[in-house]
């Protein structure tokens, strides 16, 4: 008896499988998933025992929950398969190509967006304790959240910001999208994030930090109980950042995200 041929595919298939299950548990981390699965292999556990001891009724009861596990699976898991594939399509260096087809919008760049209005509007939002949500688009679409939102196209002014959010307006409950130097939309929502944060976070602190989670946009985010004003980006969130350093950090995270674009594009 020989043994079982174990060649360089199988590594491959191997190391494949295992990439992809780690993944999984990166997604699922932190959720009530890893309890769900187990009691997904607990009934197909219990599945083969029925049907080794021929219990022909248990066994057709439990074979018709089977046959329609995948589905079940799609309903019960649906955030943490949406929040996979989105860390899946935060890969720009792998998937650049796709963003030059689906991304047709300018990105906001340095040279294209004038801070003054945005920094001075937090500074005196944040002074006054005007809770306020404000997303700089970059390198990725914001088509779904734009649409949630209600349609403004008006050019960037720190009156327009206050406005939008003070707390009697209609629009000041949701995010503003700011593409370039306009004001695209306004009353959007955000995805809330999916980390374990502290409690101390209210719901715009997780929005932005979810925000930051499945895109590349830079979120800014003032408090309305403390008036402190925080930035975040790239699944990390700054908090309690002084508006004479607000145009630094946000100038900051511009240049990283030009940066691994330009990488991304000299690695082809």
């Amino acid at each position: 008896m020989g043994f079982i041929p174990f060649t360089f595919v199988d590594w491959i298939d191997i190391i494949l499988v295992a990439t992809l299950l780690y993944s999984i548990y990166r997604a699922m981390k932190g959720t009530s998933a890893p309890y769900i699965i187990t009691g997904i292999f607990v009934i197909y556990l219990l599945w083969i025992l029925v049907r080794t001891f021929n219990l022909v009724l248990l066994s057709t009861i439990l074979g018709q929950i089977i046959s329609v596990g995948v589905i079940a699976i799609l309903i019960i898991f649906q955030p943490e398969i949406r929040q996979f594939l989105h860390a899946l399509g935060r890969q720009r260096g792998r998937f650049e190509f796709l963003s030059r087809i689906f991304n047709f919008r300018h990105r906001s760049s340095e040279k294209d967006i004038n801070l003054r209005p945005i920094v001075q509007a937090c500074q005196e939002m944040g002074e006054q304790k005007v809770g306020a949500l404000i997303i700089i688009k970059q390198a990725h679409d914001l088509g779904v959240v734009v649409e949630s939102g209600i349609s403004i196209d008006a050019k960037v002014s720190t009156a327009l910001l206050e406005n939008i959010f003070f707390k009697n307006a209609p629009l000041h409950d949701g995010a503003v999208v700011i593409n370039g130097d306009r004001v695209v939309a306004a009353k959007c929502v955000l995805p809330s994030t999916q980390q374990a944060v502290p409690k101390s976070y209210g719901m715009r602190h997780r929005a932005a930090l979810g925000m930051s989670e499945v895109s590349d946009a830079i979120v800014i985010a003032v408090s309305e109980e403390t008036g402190a004003i925080s930035v975040a980006h790239d699944s990390v969130i700054k908090r309690n950042i002084e508006p004479q350093r607000l145009t630094q950090t946000i100038r900051q995270l511009m240049r990283i995200n030009t940066e691994r674009q330009s990488d991304n594009i000299d690695k082809k």
